[in-house]
């Protein structure tokens, strides 16, 4: 393997600047060669910010791939998108990371497991929820036996007013879906990880368009627009799994709620309980002594640098730092896409399920 690993990005709007471009930037020996997206002023600004001095820029992502020397790529284009250009890449013999959500549906996200399988590279989905310091430390408890066997859990992503109103988050074609499929994934994909359980038997969903058309919005990023917003507001999922277990999904971008929090699990076992109560706290209630007790961890005091990192490092950067290693190092990633794949076919059941208003069985 080169010295330095050469990165492509498909796709330079919101999410690559806003997460993908600034981590990878900090991780050493590796460098943004390559940079693509239909609209190629967004590619040449991303080139100038946060590539090599003789980085190349596409409109074409079929271009980029053709380019031997490139050795990973991270695909940050809408959901459409996702499968049939990290199949494209897989098979041009690059390791990928696919911004979440996997792929709009199951199928789709199926072709890209087959792919990374049958090429043998790489493929992570960009699930970063999993690398804050409290999901890390929940996940440790998890691993060590602490909660027992977990049989019921929640996974929250809910906001009050806090419709995305930019780039095509509204638009049910590109998208797939609208809070579920876009925070709601991520509460999901904690969940399952924590609780260690990758195999659904059925759920029961409803997915809302209660708010859409609302004209007196209150919205935190400024007024949508009705017509544009085809997706839902918000969507509930109740999931059994195999072995028994249950799980409650909420997810919303606009609900008339205080209890707003994004992201976070929460979870029920033989031994003990854990649960975020907002992003970055974590508290693991159970009993001990024929006493009730809480611990509660505290992240703004100096702790462990989980996995080698640096105790200061965002999600986004832990991430970015932990999927080079693994490829430097032949590893599998932190988050496996047949785990990704899970949580797609999920949250497709709960679709499912809200469309034709019965159970979906997996």
């Amino acid at each position: 393997m080169a010295d330095v690993l050469k990165i492509g990005i498909i796709g330079c709007g919101g999410i690559a600047n806003g997460k993908h471009m600034p981590s990878l930037k900090k991780v050493a020996d590796c460098e943004m060669v390559a940079f693509c997206d239909i609209v190629i002023e967004r590619a040449e600004k991303a080139a100038k910010e946060y590539g090599t001095a003789d980085a190349k820029v596409y409109t074409d992502y079929k271009e980029l791939l053709r380019d031997p020397e490139i050795d990973v790529v991270h695909v940050c284009t809408p959901n459409r998108s996702h499968s049939f250009i990290t199949v494209d890449a897989l098979e041009a013999g690059k390791h990928v990371m696919c911004e979440k959500p996997m792929a709009i549906n199951s199928a789709e996200a199926k072709k890209m497991l087959d792919a990374a399988k049958r090429t043998g590279k790489k493929l992570t989905i960009g699930y970063q929820s999993r690398f804050r310091d409290d999901s890390q430390y929940m996940k440790a408890e998890a691993e060590a036996g602490t909660f027992g066997d977990i049989y019921y859990a929640k996974a929250t992503a809910l906001r009050r007013r806090a419709v995305p109103t930019w780039g095509v988050f509204l638009n049910e074609y590109e998208q797939g879906g609208g809070p579920l499929i876009d925070i709601g994934t991520h509460a999901l994909d904690l969940t399952l990880w924590m609780m260690d359980n990758y195999k659904p038997k059925y759920c029961v969903g409803t997915a809302y368009h209660k708010l859409n058309n609302d004209t007196d919005q209150g919205n935190m990023w400024g007024n949508w627009d009705p017509e544009k917003f085809t997706v839902e507001d918000s969507a509930f999922g109740f999931i059994v799994m195999e072995n028994g277990a249950t799980i409650v999904l909420e997810s919303a971008w606009a609900l008339n709620t205080l209890d707003v929090r994004e992201a976070v699990t929460s979870v029920c076992g033989t031994l003990a309980g854990g649960d975020m109560a907002v992003k970055n706290c974590v508290r693991i209630n159970g009993i001990r002594h024929n006493r009730q007790y809480v611990l509660e961890p505290n992240f703004k005091a100096g702790g462990v640098a989980f996995n080698d990192g640096a105790a200061s490092e965002s999600a986004a950067e832990r991430e970015a730092r932990m999927w080079i290693e693994a490829i430097r190092n032949d590893t599998d990633p932190l988050t496996l896409p047949e785990q990704a794949y899970c949580v797609t076919r999920i949250l497709e059941g709960i679709y499912e399920s809200s469309k034709s208003g019965d159970i979906y069985r997996f």
